[in-house]
């Protein structure tokens, strides 16, 4: 699959939106739709890739997306399944006049700023998590409610970046796609621009401008950022530092281990025995 996925999205029978705990994707799923979307996962190392902004979360993490926003699988590179919710509607999903209301004003700015992609953290994070793992056990009724108390919160919360500085949604452009399939097949190996930039029909000199312009980052860093996040999964499933190294494509073990550390601010075995710990 190198393409970019329209993903159709239907409400759950009952319902005005779609709550799904069932996401597991085992591989690349460049992807977009016309909904609004609330993702939430916890556990593992993974790559939040919004748009064109591009980082990692680790444990956990809560993100809420505008339509038309092309967004990378939250579980990719995994390999296993994590947990996840993820809630999905369209923006009159409770009628034409629902986001007009006085009472929903800031809730209609937080959809408004969901075109840039808006990810949460600390406390907020915390109690809108509880809100929709309770809302799993909840009647269809009850699970509005909540869900309206869960906008609220992100729209009155202090703890939220917005990922992406212009809405650019660019959605049609389908080659970043075809390169999170070239990497996903060839990172452990050795990942040549001059390949891919041939599967894009680009020069390579052409090719590296696009793919800077899209990712803020060189190919090389690129790659180097994936095989480091595919490091930190083999390091939370409790291999060894070499084993991760050379599992991921790295060839020395002190370039991997200076690498990993300039990433993250501390060497893999600290990072290992920090996040074992804490499990």
């Amino acid at each position: 699959m190198n393409d970019l996925q329209l993903e159709e999205i239907h409400p759950d029978s009952g319902r005005s939106f779609k709550f799904n705990t069932s996401c597991f994707k085992k591989n690349f799923y460049w992807h977009f739709h016309p909904e609004y979307e609330i993702v939430y996962v916890e556990g593992g190392s993974g790559t939040r890739h919004v748009g064109q902004h591009i980082s990692n979360y680790i444990d956990s993490d809560l993100i809420f997306i505008g339509p038309d926003v092309p967004h990378l699988n939250f579980d990719y590179g995994l390999g296993y399944e994590i947990n996840q919710i993820v809630v999905q509607l369209k923006e009159d999903f409770l009628g034409d006049a629902f986001l007009n209301a006085p009472e929903m004003s800031a809730i209609r700015e937080l959809f408004n700023r969901a075109k840039y992609g808006l990810s949460f953290s600390g406390q907020t994070k915390t109690h809108i998590a509880a809100k929709l793992k309770q809302m799993q056990e909840m009647d269809h009724f009850a699970q509005l409610i909540s869900l309206l108390e869960v906008f609220q919160l992100m729209a009155t919360s202090k703890d939220v970046v917005q990922l992406n500085q212009r809405a650019d949604q660019q959605h049609k452009d389908a080659r970043m796609a075809v390169i999170y399939g070239y990497i996903d097949a060839n990172f452990h190996l050795r990942p040549d621009v001059n390949t891919i930039a041939r599967q894009v029909h680009m020069t390579t000199a052409a090719f590296c401008r696009y793919f800077k312009k899209q990712t803020g980052m060189t190919f090389t860093d690129f790659v180097n950022h994936c095989r480091i996040n595919q490091a930190k999964n083999l390091l939370l499933q409790d291999r060894s530092v070499s084993e991760a190294c050379f599992a991921t494509g790295f060839e020395q073990l002190s370039y991997f281990t200076k690498l990993f550390t300039k990433m993250n601010g501390e060497n893999p075995r600290e990072f290992k025995k920090r996040h074992l710990a804490n499990a």
